[in-house]
């Protein structure tokens, strides 16, 4: 078997809406084709042996034990390969379902789809190659060692994943319908798109103050602020040197505290120092974090750790360090072992507690103990093994919010105030927190940002508290979602240019606006990003963006096919159109499955939002029967009986009718502009522009707070040219020739442009063409024929980019298309562009139209100002005659 090829989906795709998080590998069977899994000799047998809990997978028989059936009836490898891929991630801590097994359309014998959910990018992807390793050795009949493939998921889980502070936050907001976008590998973490978003890194939010946190970093100003404020803060001092201890050991005698000034999660910190000689270690170990250090009187009694969000009280905790209580029988390594058993506890923070390991923090406190992990400790005795109650070292946590008494949480939530963070984590040293600790002899030890959550979230013993609703909750106040407007726009011809009239639109009526095309990405007109930018990454850089609030995103199928779009909802979803282009590629070899991978985006609609669909297309309009939204339609006919059917059941349209772009609220119509006033539509004779101009008046016409007067405003000032509809029907005036420039590049788009070119009044018209390599033979073929039913004359050039193709294939089909349906006509074959284009300003005639094929845009249009620039320097050159 070989993996030809894996995709991570991270967005809707292809396979699923909900399920966004997926593994797309291609997988090549080669011979294992010919052997489904009952024709291999004990494959069930090694299978069930090696993975028992596949059991459980239930698969297409619907219960328990129905892989195992499938295995026994026999079926084929990749589907195998699926099972192990999901089950191997649940083993690993990451359970997860949803699995695919399909063959494409089109491909070779032996070549499948396996496609599987997974929680974690980099873990999914292991699983996939480790799945195939897997079904290769049980095929083989050699011995596999599961256990490292096990163990090496997990700590790729625990290194990419997000902690379980940050995770909760965006959980919680997740469940709200908050979308959240992951900014770097750690934990920022983005919460809303555009002007509304906020951020949190750990559990320090966008909303958190730099000077709070600064203080809190700071120990010792920390310490002094509270003091002040009467707050119970245990003596102490900040030194640098020896000399420096030993005054603090003799000011404030034993037993002690020694802590770096600005650490963290306890590194670096000693308790209950006892001499000098453990004074001295603690003291090394600290300047290991920090130039100062502080002393402090060790408070004896119990730790806890108070949360405090938006300056309000919220839970406590008992926090134990990790430790063993004796038998009397057994040495602390036994006992180690015997508490990792606990089937509660996991490799990092995979489940409520965290295994306990030996390090080097646990052997010094051993050492200081003076007992070895060969130490039998005497029945009850408990033993501690680390420094500090860390639930990611092996501790527990028991909730005791109720027990708080109102004096401690009035202390707190002052605190908090005192500091300055609106979330706070303050550790307490006391015998309880039943009576005020101003009383009981207790003090506060730190006041920590970015506290931890996970010990109030799972804590061993005790009531979970959902910290992170307040969180979200000070976030996001009265049921915000902090998302902005998105309109989505895919098709195959008329993306682009729907997306810049319908940005356009949104600017007109106040909006700033960010978008993408096929040409760059944008915010408020400002081209951010050069080049194709109609993927996902593109989409996302909108939505990161902070100035932006309302969005307009043209999503092509190569980017709903490699990674699936960047948002899970819209607002609006525009489909224009769906041809023959693209077919052949990324496992897409027919019209009706290139519709299939368009409906993905209007399938993100919200409810309440709208899919605009092209009612004279019958792919599109097919949609409307899959989708979970309202349904706005549009056409060029408005007696398509699918729009007066639509219209009949008080449905919304835009149609084209009697000269107008017209709005159609039931039966009632709202005239908007003639088209012949649309500069786009050049004075109407550009129809494929009026098709164009209707989906982006009606779904800006969906946003209560456009009006009619905006479209309009935005209609009349959207003025074609180069730098606004870069590669869109491009008109460069030369002194005795025209050149027309456009992104035509599939027979869909290529009819449009030469039924507009049609209807213009010049003497000649030349088409310059090409044919992109990776198209199907008849694709380019029809190029030809197309270009040979509109033009006068015919300049071949090619793609700088051939895809797959040598310059003299693609040049053959468009010949065959060509002579196809005029052998007569004259053609000239310049590979080049420049040179093509070189040649048409040396060589042109008189009045003549050059209809241009452009491949890269942005190139074709520098050369053409270029030519211009020329001109100018030199003069009128004498034309040809015609």
């Amino acid at each position: 078997m070989k993996i030809l090829e894996i995709k991570v989906l991270k967005g809707p795709n292809y396979w699923s809406v909900r399920r966004t998080k997926l593994i797309q590998m291609k997988l090549d069977l080669e011979e294992k084709e010919n052997m489904p899994t009952n024709k291999i000799p004990g494959f069930r047998e090694r299978l069930e042996q090696l993975l028992p809990s596949l059991y459980e997978h239930r698969c297409s028989v619907g219960e328990p034990g129905g892989f195992f059936q499938r295995v026994d009836e026999g079926t084929w490898m990749g589907h195998v390969v699926e099972h192990i891929a999901l089950e191997i991630q649940t083993l690993a801590g990451m359970d997860t379902g949803f699995g695919r097994t399909r063959t494409p359309e089109g491909e070779k014998e032996g070549v499948y789809y396996v496609v599987f959910s997974y929680m974690e990018e980099d873990a999914g992807v292991y699983a996939a190659k480790a799945a195939v390793r897997i079904a290769q050795a049980l095929i083989d009949g050699t011995a596999y060692d599961l256990s490292e493939d096990i163990q090496k998921m997990r700590e790729i889980r625990e290194d990419t994943r997000l902690g379980p502070s940050t995770g909760c936050i965006v959980e919680e907001a997740a469940k709200r319908g908050i979308p959240y976008i992951r900014l770097n590998k750690q934990s920022l973490v983005q919460l809303g798109y555009g002007v509304n978003q906020k951020r949190i890194r750990a559990t320090i939010a966008s909303t958190t103050g730099n000077i709070a946190v600064d203080i809190a970093c700071d120990k010792e100003e920390t310490k002094a602020l509270l003091e002040a404020a009467e707050i119970p803060v245990p003596r102490g001092t900040v030194i640098r040197t020896e000399a420096g201890l030993d005054e603090a050991i003799e000011k404030f005698g034993y037993p002690l505290v020694i802590k770096p000034i600005d650490g963290n999660h306890g590194k670096g910190n000693t308790t209950n120092i006892t001499n000098r000689e453990q004074a001295i270690k603690a003291f090394e170990a600290a300047k290991a974090y920090s130039r100062s250090v502080i002393v402090e009187r060790f408070i004896t009694g119990y730790d806890f750790r108070c949360l405090v969000i938006n300056y309000k009280f919220i839970c406590a905790a008992l926090r134990t360090p990790a430790s063993v209580v004796g038998d009397g029988v057994h040495n602390i390594q036994w006992l180690i072992d015997e508490t990792n058993k606990d089937p509660r506890r996991g490799y990092g923070h995979e489940k409520v507690l965290t295994q306990i390991t030996i390090d080097q923090f646990t052997q010094k406190m051993l050492d200081d103990a003076g007992i070895t992990l060969e130490h039998i400790p005497a029945k009850g005795e408990r033993v501690l093994l680390k420094p500090t109650a860390n639930l990611s070292t092996g501790g527990t946590s028991t909730d005791v919010t109720d027990e708080v008494h109102p004096a401690n949480i009035f202390m707190f939530e002052r605190i908090a105030k005192i500091i300055g963070l609106d979330i706070c984590g303050i550790d307490v040293m006391a015998t309880d927190l039943r009576t005020p600790v101003a009383e009981n002899g207790g003090a506060i030890l730190e006041v920590n940002a970015a506290p931890g959550f996970r010990m109030h979230i799972e804590p061993a013993e005790g009531l979970p508290r959902n910290v992170a609703e307040p969180v979200v909750d000070m976030l996001f106040p009265k049921g915000s979602a902090g998302r902005i407007p998105i309109i989505a726009i895919t098709g195959t011809n008329g993306k682009t240019t729907t997306t810049r009239l319908t940005a356009h639109i949104a600017k007109s009526a106040g909006k700033k606006v960010g978008y993408t095309t096929s040409d760059g990405v944008y915010i408020q007109n400002q081209l951010m990003m050069k080049g194709d930018c109609t993927g996902p990454i593109s989409s996302a850089f909108v939505l990161k963006d902070p100035t932006v609030d309302f969005a307009v995103l043209e999503c092509a199928r190569g980017g709903i096919l490699k990674a699936g779009l960047a948002f899970q909802n819209c607002e609006v979803a525009v489909v224009t159109n769906v041809a023959a282009d693209h077919i052949g590629l990324g496992g897409i070899n027919s019209v009706e499955a290139m519709a299939k991978v368009k409906a993905v985006v209007p399938e993100t609609v919200f409810p309440h939002g709208y899919a605009v669909l092209n009612a004279d297309d019958d792919l599109v309009y097919k949609m409307k029967y899959d989708l979970k939204c309202n349904i706005a339609l549009f056409s060029m006919d408005e007696t398509n009986p699918r729009i007066k059917q639509h219209c009949n059941d008080n449905g919304l349209a835009c149609v084209y009718e009697n000269g107008y772009v017209t709005i159609m609220k039931g039966n009632w119509k709202i005239r908007v502009l003639p088209a012949r006033d649309i500069p786009l539509t050049y004075e109407a004779k550009a129809v494929h522009n009026i098709n164009n101009c209707l989906p982006a008046v009606l779904s800006a016409y969906l946003f209560r707070d456009i009006t009619i007067d905006d479209i309009r405003i935005g209609l009349q000032t959207f003025i074609p040219s180069e730098s606004l509809t870069p590669g869109r029907l491009n008109f460069f005036h030369f002194k005795n020739f025209t050149m027309l420039a456009d992104f035509a590049h599939n027979p869909h788009g290529l009819k449009l442009l030469c039924d507009f070119v049609s209807k213009l009044d010049y003497p000649a018209k030349i088409g310059i063409i090409s044919g992109t390599g990776d198209r199907r033979d008849e694709d380019i073929r029809e190029l030809g024929e197309i270009s040979a039913t509109y033009f006068d004359e015919i300049i071949i050039r090619c793609d700088k980019n051939l895809r797959g193709r040598t310059a003299d294939e693609i040049i053959d089909l468009l010949k065959e298309g060509i002579n196809k349906v005029n052998p007569s006509i004259p053609v000239l074959t310049i590979p080049n562009e420049d040179q093509a284009l070189d040649h048409i300003y040396e060589n042109h005639k008189l009045g003549a139209l050059y209809t241009i094929m452009c491949d890269v845009v942005a190139r074709a249009l520098d050369k053409i100002k270029e030519l211009k620039v020329r001109e100018e320097k030199e003069g009128v050159k004498a034309p040809q005659t015609i």
